[in-house]
C-alpha cells in the first residue's frame, strides 16, 4: 500500500533521512519509533510533501507521489496528523471536520466519523481551541478521516495526552483500521502505545531503520534501548 525506497532527505547540505526503505501492506499498523531527532518528523513531512526529497521514491497503492503537491498525495489517498495537531483553534469542531471534506466533495460529515468519536458531536459547535488535547487529537484524527484515506499518517499521537486517553486512543486507531479498512504509520515514542496498536515496529536511528520487528517477535528491551536519552 506504501513503498518507500531508498528515500534520502536533507535540509540544505545536511542530509537527514539516508536511503530508508519501509514498505507498509494493506490495512496494516506501522509504528516508527526513536528518539527526538532522529528523523521521525522529517520522515512524515517528506511522506506529505512538505519537506522536500532529495532523491528516492515513495508510493501508495502503485502510484508514484514523489513529484506531486502535499494537496495532490491528500487527493490520492494520504493523509497526515501532524505533531501538535495543528486544528484551527478559532474555528468549531464541525469546521474543522468539514475542511478535509473539499478532497471528498462531500458536504456533510459522515455519521461515521462521529460514531467514532461521540465527544466530537458533543461539541460540534464548541471552538477547536477550547478542546482539551486529547479531544484536539481526535479532532484532528477525524479531519483527516473524512478525506476517505487510504494511507494515514500520525506523527507523535500520544504527545501531551494522559495515560487514560492514550488507551482509548489505541482502540479507536485498531477500530478505524478494521471500519475504514486503511493501513496506519504512526511515529511515536511511548513503547506501551505502539506494542498496543502496531502490527509492526520499526526503530530509526540517525536517520536510517536499524530495526523491524512483527509484533509477536518484538524484543521489547533491545527496542526501549534505542528509545532512552
Amino acid at each position: 500500500m506504501l513503498a518507500i525506497s531508498d528515500l534520502h532527505v536533507a535540509y540544505g547540505q545536511s542530509e537527514v533521512l539516508h536511503g530508508l526503505n519501509i514498505s507498509v501492506n494493506p490495512n496494516e499498523i506501522v509504528a516508527i519509533m526513536g528518539r527526538n531527532g532522529m528523523g521521525k518528523t522529517t520522515l512524515m513531512k517528506s511522506l506529505m510533501g512538505i519537506v522536500p526529497t532529495k532523491s528516492g521514491s515513495v508510493s501508495m497503492d502503485g502510484a508514484e507521489l514523489s513529484a506531486l503537491k502535499s494537496y495532490e498525495r491528500v487527493a490520492k489517498g494520504l493523509a497526515y496528523v501532524p505533531q501538535g495537531r495543528m486544528i484551527f483553534s478559532t474555528m468549531t469542531v464541525k469546521e474543522n471536520i468539514e475542511t478535509g471534506l473539499v478532497v471528498s466533495g462531500d458536504t456533510e460529515v459522515p455519521g461515521s466519523i462521529y460514531e467514532l468519536f461521540p465527544v466530537l458531536l458533543e461539541m460540534k459547535n464548541r471552538r477547536g481551541g477550547n478542546l482539551s488535547g486529547g479531544q484536539q487529537q481526535q479532532l484532528a484524527i477525524a479531519r483527516a478521516l473524512v478525506t476517505k484515506p487510504k494511507v494515514l499518517l500520525l506523527d507523535e499521537p500520544t504527545e501531551g495526552i494522559q495515560p487514560s486517553i492514550i488507551k482509548d486512543m489505541a482502540r479507536t486507531l485498531k477500530r478505524i483500521r478494521d471500519e475504514h479498512g486503511l493501513s496506519i504509520v504512526v511515529s511515536e515514542q511511548v513503547l506501551s502505545f505502539a506494542l498496543d496498536i502496531a502490527d509492526r515496529v520499526l526503530v530509526i536511528e540517525n536517520g536510517e531503520i536499524v530495526r523491524d520487528d512483527p509484533r509477536a517477535g518484538i524484543d521489547e528491551a533491545q527496542v526501549a534501548k534505542f528509545l532512552s536519552v
